[in-house]
């Protein structure tokens, strides 16, 4: 009987543990390879560009940048990304609140005076997946 149960936890967590997915995100069209680009990845709209559900920095070689974010549930995300130049850790902003350093956002989502919205950017990931986005 003991065997029995733990065959039994042992394919359930083999079950849930194929669910986590990897998610690669190539950034490229980066005007310089000074400072970092940022990644932000976001699953839920209520915490979009607000809170990130998880994140990475990559350096930039030959004006492109990689992350890649592993053991992800499978499910909807959206990405956000900038291009981080003087390292200094935040999107930097003009007197009028615009970004002064390149930013994009997953799906090419751009917004219409103001940010991208979540439904604009979100994308499904049910399998390892490879995104691409271009400043």
């Amino acid at each position: 009987m003991t065997k029995i149960i733990t065959i039994t936890i042992l394919f359930i967590c083999s079950l849930m543990s194929a669910q986590n997915v990897k998610l690669t995100v190539a950034v490229s069209g980066i005007k310089n390879n000074t400072g970092v680009v940022k990644v932000g990845l976001y699953n839920s709209d209520g915490t979009f560009l607000k809170t990130t559900y998880k994140s990475l920095a990559s350096e930039i070689k030959n004006n492109k940048a990689v992350v890649t974010f592993e053991n992800l549930p499978a499910g909807e995300y959206a990405i956000s990304t900038y291009h981080d130049e003087n390292n200094n850790g935040k999107l930097d902003r003009n007197a009028m609140g615009i970004p002064s350093e390149d930013y994009a956002a997953s799906n090419n989502a751009k917004g219409f005076m103001g940010p991208p919205s979540y439904k604009d950017a979100k994308f499904d990931v049910s399998k390892d997946s490879k995104i691409e986005i271009v400043f």
